[in-house]
């Protein structure tokens, strides 16, 4: 039978899936509900291990935290990674409370409201300025406060990382500085009294393209070069991005990570030590340290034959994984992998429609999805739903309850 990597790092008790070595029939007594989502404590740390062993030792490692912010989450890899990143205030009192330092939490985003900008300055946090006009707020607020902030620039490139699931660098974007303005922005910041640290170039995520990744992270070691110009001592800060995609469908292909790493390496030993020296370099990953450790677990509340078509319906839904019912960035709809706990590796006797309890036929979770037979009472598993789950969907909508998460 076919494996699928996004399988194999759960064990399996007589059959069933289980998280954490937790049998998820028994899980789900454990949290008291369902629908719910669980996150795998061990396929975390097996992930940073892995990157850790393909990457170059010097580059560091940062968390976004938008990925998946559940606390629990963040506090775990807190203590595997270098820095957290942040998008909100919100996830910024998470990564506070994280045992990571002030300075190695950068605060990116694009409107960033005043009292955010204050509270991360007067945590001593990094904000990533992705305007002119949001750095001069911040040199006001820092006046205000009797602080200097502790900033870098967000550059919007002039180059895109082609093929992936969002870009977001290259033309007329929201994010970021545009790459031709950073030189009089830098300028800027210097005449108020403050150095900026150094960039973050980030041109695109969910790319499964070893090659156009490395095409771009050197494109973007060649960019940071030349906007720092003559004061490349000064540059103590390189954030290189991410975009390190998973395979979500059924002919996707895992990334080369190994193929990433070497050339990060050469990068490193090449061009970026002999003229930056200690600067911290770092990548910035979400989706790919998290999103093939979590699944989201719904049950059977009804099955029913329409026209000949067969459809389980299920207590969850888009409303808690927006993403696998296809409304969240895809064009051409595909399923998510969706899989009968009990017996997860049995082959498939049918094909049915996981649909689930909301009034839309936008509520689609498998399309004519291949499965051993359900039956009422059953629980479905959505794999790859560790990112951009719960807090990526429409949890209010029709007023059903959230979910819970746990960390096992």
């Amino acid at each position: 039978m076919k494996r699928h990597p996004y399988r194999d790092g759960f064990a399996r008790h007589h059959g069933e899936l289980c998280v954490g070595g937790v049998p998820l029939s028994r899980l789900a007594e454990r949290v008291g509900t369902t629908p719910f989502f669980a996150y795998d404590r061990a396929l975390l740390s097996r992930r940073v291990a892995e990157l850790r062993q393909a990457l170059p030792p010097d580059l560091k490692l940062s968390y976004a935290v938008k990925a998946n912010p559940m606390p629990a989450v963040v506090q775990h890899l807190a203590r595997l990674v270098d820095g957290l990143d942040v998008a909100s205030a919100g996830e910024l009192k998470v990564a506070l409370d994280a045992p990571v330092a002030p300075e190695h939490v950068s605060f990116a985003g694009p409107g960033k409201r005043p009292a955010e900008l204050t509270q991360a300055i007067a945590a001593g946090v990094t904000i990533e300025l992705e305007s002119a006009g949001e750095a001069r707020r911040v040199v006001e607020i820092g006046q205000r406060l009797g602080i200097t902030p502790r900033v870098a620039i967000r550059v919007n490139p002039d180059f895109d990382l082609k093929a992936s699931g969002m870009r977001m660098g290259g033309g007329a974007q929201q994010f970021g500085v545009d790459a031709e303005q950073v030189p009089a922005l830098l300028a800027e910041l210097r005449s108020a009294g403050i150095d900026a640290l150094g960039f973050h170039i980030f041109a695109g995520s969910q790319n499964l393209r070893a090659d156009l990744i490395c095409e771009t992270q050197r494109k973007t070691v060649e960019l940071a070069l030349r906007l720092i110009g003559d004061h490349a001592p000064a540059l103590r800060y390189l954030n290189l991005g991410g975009g390190f995609g998973l395979p979500y469908f059924e002919r996707d292909q895992p990334l080369d990570l190994p193929a990433i790493g070497a050339h990060l390496g050469t990068l490193l030993a090449e061009q970026i030590r002999p003229r930056l020296g200690a600067t911290r370099v770092a990548i910035e990953l979400g989706r790919y340290l998290v999103g093939e450790a979590g699944v989201y677990v719904t049950r059977v509340v009804d099955r029913k034959v329409s026209r000949g078509k067969t459809f389980l319906v299920v207590d969850g839904g888009l409303h808690h994984q927006l993403a696998a019912s296809g409304n969240f960035g895809q064009v051409i709809r595909r399923n998510f992998p969706v899989a009968l706990a009990r017996h997860v590796d049995a082959p498939p006797t049918e094909t049915a429609n996981v649909v689930g309890c909301l009034c839309t036929p936008l509520d689609l979770l498998g399309d004519e999805a291949a499965l051993p037979a359900a039956q009422v009472g059953d629980l479905i598993v959505v794999f790859l739903a560790g990112a951009y789950g719960l807090t990526a969907s429409p949890t209010a909508f029709l007023g059903h309850p959230a979910p819970p998460e746990v960390l096992v």
